[in-house]
């Protein structure tokens, strides 16, 4: 038997998310090495039922009281009463900072997720960072708190994860001149640009190669999604936006590469699928098994990569634009484009009109950077306010 020191003790934080699931699948393939301590979620009691009873975590959390009392309940009905159930965003913050947790993987969406992921950040947690936004809302605040606490951050995202791997070890940037992350295109890259005012949430949603939630299906395909993650990319990696390119690669076989001052390239591939970067982030230094075949490059063909089109994907330039004004207008982004795919989600608001949402958000608040928790909420909540004056504006 293996003795239980040996063992990493887990806490999963959106489990019942595509990342959350994915994490726990990997752990399940692994019960020599991962124990799941702590789970939580947003308001889906039952998925984090089920949870429950095939892992048996010590402590659940979910951010809504009320699916908290539905969870306590059926808890006690499947003999699982022994499972101690926190509520709010204070109860999954107390998770990602719980002692007898070892690594944390942050995968609640949005930036509601950035609560947690500072709790553990401030905790000194082996962090295995899915949620971007905690970068983009608060990037240089979350990574000065790491440096402070001793905090190891590990990317889970496939680009970022990518971009990890083709780093010399223990070596930062050094000899790094660019990086290059690559993006689907999402559903929309081939359609004519006149044509996106007529776009459906079914048509946003429908990834032609990942299986991922709504509101990051529909940041893919109008590329807000890879806008976010040059953000991510420079506060993780500390490089300039002039250093951080995206490029569009259809098969999503290729997710980053990095570039060195000698000429070379070093390109990391796999299947998309996340349970590849989630094997790897929680491993490191190790590889194990994710559940993943390898990739096979005689039935996969060819590898094309093409320039983006900004008339498409307008957002992209939003981000850049967001990322040279500092990390008040990153926050600034962040919410507005969350309140914007909800409004389009919902019916309220046109496809081709989010980008104008988030641009009218980012010339009416001029943020300061966030200095801590707080300020980043107060950043957040007036964007927001912003962004629903401009779909009001909007609205057909």
């Amino acid at each position: 038997m293996v003795a239980e020191r040996n063992l990493t003790r887990l806490a999963v934080l959106g489990a019942t998310g595509s990342i959350g699931t994915s994490t726990l699948d990997v752990a399940a393939r692994h019960p020599e090495r991962f124990r799941v301590e702590a789970v939580a979620a947003g308001r889906d009691w039952a998925g984090l039922l089920e949870i429950c009873r095939h892992h048996r975590p010590r402590r659940a959390a979910l951010a809504d009281a009320g699916a908290a009392a539905q969870l306590r309940e059926h808890l006690v009905e499947a003999g699982l009463g022994g499972v101690e159930v926190l509520e709010g965003e204070g109860g999954v913050a107390e998770l990602g900072a719980d002692p007898e947790v070892d690594a944390v993987v942050t995968a609640v969406v949005g930036a509601a997720g950035l609560a947690s992921s500072l709790a553990a950040c401030q905790a000194g947690k082996r962090i295995l960072l899915a949620n971007k936004e905690t970068l983009v809302v608060a990037g240089t605040l979350f990574m000065e708190t790491a440096r402070r606490s001793g905090a190891t951050i590990v990317p889970v995202d496939s680009e970022h994860n990518a971009v990890f791997q083709g780093l010399p070890a223990d070596k930062g940037v050094a000899g790094v001149e660019r990086i290059v992350l690559t993006a689907s295109g999402g559903p929309f890259r081939d359609r004519d640009p006149d044509t996106l005012a007529e776009v459906t949430p079914d048509e946003a949603v429908a990834h032609p190669n990942w299986s991922m939630g709504q509101k990051i299906s529909v940041d893919s395909a109008t590329m807000m999604n890879k806008g976010l993650e040059v953000i991510e990319a420079c506060h993780l990696f500390g490089l300039g936006p002039e250093q951080v390119d995206v490029v569009i690669h259809r098969q999503s076989l290729v997710h980053a590469l990095v570039g060195y001052t000698d000429g070379t390239f070093l390109a990391q591939l796999g299947s998309p699928d996340m349970r590849v970067p989630i094997s790897y982030a929680m491993g490191y230094p190790e590889r194990i098994a994710s559940g993943v075949e390898l990739v096979d490059l005689a039935a996969a063909g060819r590898l094309d990569f093409q320039a983006v089109d900004e008339r498409r994907f307008p957002c992209l330039g939003l981000a850049y634009q967001a990322l040279r004004s500092g990390d008040g207008a990153c926050a600034v982004l962040n919410a507005a484009n969350e309140v914007a795919v909800a409004a389009f989600l919902e019916g309220r608001l046109r496809f081709d009109r989010m980008a104008a949402v988030v641009e009218e958000a980012l010339a009416a608040e001029a943020a300061p950077p966030p200095m801590d928790l707080e300020s980043a909420r107060s950043i957040d909540g007036r964007a927001r306010q912003a962004a629903e004056v401009a779909i009001g504006r909007f609205r057909d």
